[in-house]
């Protein structure tokens, strides 16, 4: 079995070929791919990852959800490996993956830990150890078999909350599984705009997609409360 890593970046310029490196170092035979999917930036992360001999996609949709859509649809590998550019995985990632699709798990994703001493992080993190929808999201990475994620159709177009709308498809199956281990969260969103209104957000938005609320409604709430740059 062999495993495409498949990374959205929107202006990423900065800290994109950290985690490029990083993710090379710690790969083995079982990586077969390291995909860097541009959103169209504004800056010059497409340039940077293709100077460092990194393969970059420039997608012609901006948002996640197309942006891994594409990733996956140009991967060679059995297993897609969906990592965000803020995230950084533990140095055995290849082999958790790989040990457990042996195991019968066809998806799955880590806890995570901010790169913060800060206790409210340290208590959002504790969370992501429960088997709840709300406990997850894309910052936690994904990985899924290909075949499967292909049966699924992939991401829906969405440009918020993608997935979580593909995750809480995958936990239906009952082969969904959350690694004891943490991937390492940048915290910058918090640095921006602080802790309570950040968990804030996050509910409110949950709690639209949970009850059915719309694409154009999640997201109209979303950039009037964070300051961040993912819709651009």
């Amino acid at each position: 079995m062999k495993i495409s890593i498949i990374i959205p970046a929107y202006n990423e310029a900065d800290s994109i070929l950290n985690l490029l490196r990083y993710l090379k170092k710690y790969a083995d035979d079982s990586v077969a791919d390291i995909l860097v999917v541009d959103g169209q930036s504004s800056d010059d992360t497409l340039q940077k990852v293709k100077e460092a001999g990194f393969e970059c996609l420039l997608s012609p949709q901006k948002g996640r959800a197309a942006q891994m859509n594409l990733g996956a649809r140009n991967s060679t590998g059995d297993i897609l490996y969906f990592v965000h550019a803020d995230s950084v995985p533990p140095e055995t990632y290849a082999d958790d993956i790989i040990k457990a699709v042996r195991d019968g798990a066809e998806s799955g994703c880590y806890r995570f830990r901010f790169d913060s001493e800060a206790w409210p992080l340290k208590v959002n993190s504790w969370f992501t150890r429960f088997d709840f929808l709300f406990c997850r999201g894309g910052d936690q990475t994904l990985f899924i078999k290909k075949d499967v994620f292909e049966s699924l159709n992939g991401f829906k177009n969405y440009q918020i909350m993608e997935d979580f709308e593909l995750i809480s498809r995958l936990r239906k199956r009952n082969t969904f599984r959350i690694f004891p281990g943490e991937v390492t969260v940048s915290h910058r969103k918090y640095i921006h705009n602080g802790y309570l209104k950040v968990n804030f957000i996050n509910l409110v938005t949950f709690l639209m997609f949970f009850f059915g609320a719309s694409q154009k409604t999640m997201i109209h709430a979303y950039k009037n409360l964070i300051a961040e740059t993912r819709f651009g």
